[in-house]
């Protein structure tokens, strides 16, 4: 083991850059030629088979069967033109990966074999339910699921296979996947805001969710990350001391990207680009070894789509370079972790961004319509938005290292805060006679500009100027989770909204007063969960108790919130989930929380009594032999007694390690035979977790005390640094 450390340190050493060639100087040339998207529709098939699919993709009509054959022979021909050889539906099941599997564009024939692909082919395939998880929505004799396509994401080409994103269902209609419970929010919302929109516009005739996401990752050396079998079966290092230096200094922050990274990005942003994936940034982050890149906004679901489709081509693109992507929320300890910044705001079919301030005051009550009605929304339901981001990655994240703290809070900036104070405040004029006499006594709402607001780094969920910042994701997880949520829970509030505005009409009172006296209501019930200040306070923690906001710290706790009643009836009444959709969803996410943390434990285990400990007695018998030669030459106490006291330091710490690891396992051992599930996720978290930290700082005190050239794994500032 000690000698596969410096192999691998010696190996970093001698790595050399590939050179990396774009297709062309100019991006413009190659964007999107990997992917079947509207340009090639238009080439390859007809113009009735185009506008099906158009109007499939736009209005949710079905596309007819005859239609698909056409769709799926063109889409054969550009693919085999592209050098493709197979094809597969690309599906995202509740594993929180993407799955594929590859069919070859070949029949039997009499003649020898032809290459076919067949509209029934290209629409629904068949595999196995039972082998993903499904929360006993599935069992192991109950096989038979579905994967069917999404027209509204393009088909793409990943090496030599045409992928075709799919919706996952199992036989018995219930969602198998992330993408089906999305695609339903996206109809409740565009219902509930071109309802709410025809206040202010009656040609509003969609509204679209846009998104962008940020991406932060880490890179090791993958010699590095195959000598750290915590960092290879776990994504994090179980074990480590701290570096002297690691982002103390604040040096790494959008400093100059390293060389070898630099080739990564621009290789990796290459093939990116061929599959129309906009990504428009790159940086380095605040931790070392930490990056980012972000695209422009994209419609939700294609922004998902990209995402996914991202995180894999990140790691097959860093092999290339001898890279491995980290993409666990908290791999090393005591810096950064990783989260993604998913940017969220309502498109309407004419161009106008919901959540951007207009001009004149007309257009600002349509904006502070949106904009209060969401702030509402996600008071509402902070919790179910708090379950929405839980993991037993995220759970190391939240709460330092500028990641927002596990209670849910919304920023917005003094300007908007002020002007929703003001509205509180106010009184609404009941004789309306032009725009200016609509509100009395604030005077700042015709004046609110994008991009007003400072940033909150300590914010889960910040306004920035013409969108929301939900900045509590992990970078590991699955944005269709918790934006299912967030457009779920802001179409229930618009639709209660229209109906608290329809009754005061329906009473006799003009529209805009309708309008502003439910405005203003929402703003002072919603109020609390709107602050300004730091969120790793002490002071914030009691604060938000006082104002009736929940601090679930962990994932089981939080959890509890897709179970309760507010979310059935919420589930219920927009149909995105069924009660045993959810309750699977429940099951799914408690068993992964605690199949990891036992993964962890049983690493923690056997490197400890198989690595740690051999190295720590080996190096103790050695200076126990210096102490023998020196005593036996007659020299007095005092010329070894350093050695005597790292003899003394070493066992206890080896004693306590191997003391603590027995109580770690019998621990785990006793929460194994819970049947409950979130019983068994709890007794993960406090029981058998307990144990990490302290078995880790006795672990990291020996690191210290042994000669670094017997260490056997590679070090946090061999980890963390790439030149």
């Amino acid at each position: 083991m000690m000698n596969f450390r410096f192999k691998a340190l010696e190996t970093v050493l001698t790595r050399t850059i590939p050179e990396v060639k774009p297709p062309s100087s100019k991006i413009s040339d190659y964007f999107g030629a990997n992917v079947f998207d509207n340009k090639k529709l238009k080439e390859y098939l007809s113009n009735d088979a185009y506008l099906s699919i158009i109007n499939s993709t736009g209005d949710g009509e079905p596309i007819p069967r005859e239609t698909a054959e056409q769709i799926a022979s063109a889409m054969k021909s550009w693919a085999i033109g592209k050098g493709a050889t197979h094809y597969t539906h690309w599906f995202q099941p509740l594993t929180g990966s993407t799955a594929e599997k590859h069919d070859a564009f070949f029949e039997p024939a009499e003649d020898g074999v032809i290459e076919r692909f067949s509209g029934a082919a290209l629409a629904q395939q068949e595999p196995d339910a039972s082998s993903f998880p499904s929360g006993g929505i599935r069992n192991t004799f109950e096989a038979r699921g579905y994967t069917a396509w999404d027209p509204s994401s393009p088909a793409f080409i990943m090496g030599r296979t045409l992928c075709i994103p799919t919706v996952f269902v199992s036989y018995t209609g219930e969602a198998l996947d992330y993408k089906v419970p999305l695609l339903k929010t996206l109809s409740v919302l565009d219902k509930a805001a071109v309802d709410v929109c025809h206040y202010f516009d009656k040609s509003i005739e969609k509204v679209n969710p846009s998104l962008g996401i940020e991406q932060e990752y880490f890179l090791v050396d993958l010699a590095l990350y195959n000598a750290r079998p915590d960092l290879y079966l776990t994504g994090r290092t179980l074990f480590g001391h701290m570096s002297a230096k690691n982002q103390q200094l604040e040096d790494h922050y959008f400093g100059s990207i390293p060389e070898r990274v630099y080739a990564y990005m621009q290789d990796m942003e290459t093939e990116a680009l061929l599959l129309g994936i906009p990504l428009k940034t790159r940086h380095n982050e605040v931790a070392p070894s930490q990056f980012e890149c972000a695209p422009v906004y994209e419609e939700i679901n294609l922004a998902i789509d990209h995402n996914q489709l991202l995180m894999d081509l990140m790691d097959r693109v860093a092999k290339r370079h001898n890279f491995k992507v980290l993409l666990h929320e908290k791999p090393y300890q005591g810096i950064n972790g990783s989260g993604k910044h998913n940017n969220w705001s309502m498109i309407t079919n004419t161009g106008k961004n919901l959540l951007s301030p207009g001009k004149t005051p007309k257009n600002n009550l349509m904006f502070l319509t949106f904009f209060v009605n969401t702030i509402k929304a996600v008071y509402e339901h902070a919790d179910l938005l708090r379950a929405s981001i839980a993991s037993v990655n995220n759970d190391h994240r939240l709460g330092a290292n500028e990641a927002p703290p596990a209670i849910i809070s919304i920023f917005l900036g003094s300007q908007l805060n002020d002007v929703l104070d003001e509205i509180e405040t106010s009184r609404i004029s009941k004789k309306i006679k032009d725009d200016s006499l609509l509100w009395q006594g604030i005077p700042k709402v015709p004046q609110i500009f994008k991009d007003n607001t400072d940033r909150n780094r300590t914010s889960p969920f910040a306004f920035t100027g013409n969108k929301f910042e939900l900045r509590a994701v992990g970078s590991s997880a699955n944005s269709a989770n918790p934006m299912t949520i967030l457009n779920l829970i802001v179409a229930d509030q618009l639709r209660k909204f229209k109906y608290d505005v329809d009754k005061l009409i329906r009473k006799g009172e003009k529209k805009d007063v309708a309008l502003l006296t439910i405005i203003k209501r929402c703003i002072k019930e919603s109020k609390a969960i709107r602050f300004e200040g730091n969120g790793y306070s002490e002071d914030w923690e009691k604060e938000a108790v006082a104002r009736g906001l929940t601090n679930i710290k962990t994932t089981p706790k939080a959890l509890d919130a897709l179970l309760s009643d507010k979310t059935e009836r919420l589930f219920d009444e927009t149909g995105v989930y069924n009660k045993r959709e959810a309750q699977a969803r429940h099951e799914i996410l408690l068993e992964s929380f605690y199949k990891k943390l036992q993964i962890e434990a049983r690493v923690i285990g056997e490197l400890v009594n198989n690595v740690i400990i051999p190295t720590a007695i080996n190096y103790q018998s050695k200076l126990v032999e210096n102490v023998r030669g020196l005593k036996d030459l007659g020299l007095p106490k005092e010329t070894y007694a350093a050695q005597l006291d790292i003899i003394t330091k070493i066992a206890e710490h080896v004693n306590f390690i191997k003391s603590n690891v027995e109580h770690l396992i019998d621990e785990r051992k006793k929460a194994n035979v819970i049947e409950d599930s979130r019983e068994k996720a709890i007794a993960y978290d406090e029981k058998v977790k307990t144990y990490f930290q302290p078995i880790r700082y006795h672990v990291d005190k020996l690191e210290q005390l042994i000669d670094d050239s017997m260490w056997p794994l590679p070090k946090f500032r061999e980890l963390l640094f790439i030149k």
